[in-house]
């Protein structure tokens, strides 16, 4: 690899995806651009004695294709089927002939936040129940949440740099924006990354209505998830998967690849300030933003979107309102923001990745999805967060935000690609 690590350019040739608005890229942009929201009552078990009953699924769902064989499928808890679906899907996406590829210098980097929650349910009641001599021999690999990333290398023969990043819900970008740093220091020429989470299920409901973080508008599924305004009363849980499949652009030019953006930039901060809440003005939200702007070498007039983190929760929706302003100052109000969890949930781990696909897409068509139930906006969030439609307009340089509990905070800057 003749680049220096200063010059390196990184692009994004591949989309993948799993989510409650459809199970590839595109199912996912039309569902969204027209406005669907994936948010039901529960399906995947009784919820009735929860005072959350509803979150966003992953519906009509089918891992077999991307794995060997059926006895593989099965030794795997769904967080990892999830992940291993949408990285299939990108690499399906990329075109990228893997046979004609030196998978030496091809990684993943597929995080979690949770990891295997059913499977840790499920063995527990066994464990308490029938005794330590009926748990699963597969118990540990199932649940570990590496295991995504690990058996996707596997599966693909893929032999270079793996790591399974967790930072709650900061979990994919962290994933992808390390991936971007891995390639322009040369150790990479191509990177699956991405995150994955699938929590639905009675013990994660249950600590999370423990929390009273999550919305309660139980008669009401499609109108719970209620970013920036004034009747939001928390988020509401989504499962699902997204991976992208990140190329040294010579590498990508040299096989005729199709690019939809170039990741330009990325920040990574530290609240240090409390287990679940945001810092105050959200000053490491603001920190992250300026330093993602800062390795892409662009100004904070040159956005003109943002795919906000915006949960649905009181808090958070200000402190990111806030935190926007400070970095943005006058160009806050210029600048397009929306939040697709509006329509997917909070996808928890996942969330970085299906919406940094998103954001390719808006980048490739010209196009910012809207941010549902925005119907009285708080005073407190008082930018142009596109409410309710999608907006057709320029979009040639984005920021998706992640900001997760313990502080965690993620941004990752994509412009559209110039040759």
């Amino acid at each position: 690899m003749a680049n220096s690590s200063s010059d390196r350019r990184v692009v994004i040739t591949g989309l993948g995806v799993a989510s409650p608005l459809g199970n590839s890229s595109e199912e996912l942009w039309k569902n969204l651009l027209d406005g669907q929201c994936g948010i039901e009552r529960i399906s995947h078990f009784d919820a009735t004695a929860f005072d959350t009953q509803i979150a966003a699924e992953v519906k009509n769902f089918d891992a077999v294709g991307a794995f060997p064989s059926a006895k593989e499928l099965r030794r795997t808890d769904r967080f990892s089927q999830l992940g291993i679906f949408a990285g299939w899907q990108a690499l399906k996406d990329s075109g990228l002939d893997l046979d004609k590829a030196n998978r030496d210098e091809i990684g993943v980097f597929l995080g979690s936040g949770i990891g295997g929650l059913q499977t840790t349910a499920e063995q527990h009641s066994i464990l308490m129940n029938k005794g330590p001599g009926r748990l699963s021999p597969f118990m540990i690999p199932m649940l570990i949440l590496n295991m995504a990333s690990g058996l996707f290398s596997m599966f693909h023969k893929l032999r270079g740099p793996n790591v399974a990043t967790c930072s709650a819900c900061a979990t994919a970008t962290h994933a992808i924006g390390e991936a971007w740093r891995t390639i322009k220091m040369g150790d990479a020429l191509v990177m699956f990354a991405g995150g994955t989470e699938a929590t639905i299920v009675p013990l994660g409901i249950g600590g999370f209505c423990a929390m009273k973080a999550m919305s309660t508008r139980n008669d009401d599924p499609k109108r719970s998830s209620r970013p920036f305004d004034l009747g939001r009363d928390g988020f509401v849980m989504g499962e699902g998967a997204g991976v992208v499949v990140l190329e040294e652009l010579e590498h990508a030019r040299a096989r005729g690849a199709r690019i939809y953006c170039e990741l330009v930039g990325y920040g990574n901060t530290a609240d240090a300030n409390h287990m679940t809440a945001p810092a105050p003005g959200g000053e490491g939200a603001a920190r992250c933003m300026r330093m993602a702007l800062r390795s892409a070498r662009l100004n904070p007039t040159d956005i003109n979107y943002i795919n906000a983190h915006g949960t649905s929760t009181p808090q958070g929706d200000v402190c990111e309102t806030q935190a926007i302003k400070t970095v943005f100052g006058d160009h806050a109000r210029a600048v397009a923001i929306s939040s697709t969890k509006g329509a997917t949930g909070h996808m928890l781990g996942a969330a970085g990745a299906v919406e940094t696909a998103i954001c390719a897409m808006a980048i490739e068509d010209g196009i910012v999805p809207p941010t549902l139930n925005l119907d009285e906006p708080d005073p407190q969030c008082d930018l142009d967060y596109v409410p309710h439609t999608a907006r057709k307009m320029k979009v040639d340089a984005v920021v998706n935000n992640s900001f997760g509990f313990g502080g965690h905070n993620a941004s990752v800057v994509l412009k559209k690609f110039v040759g």
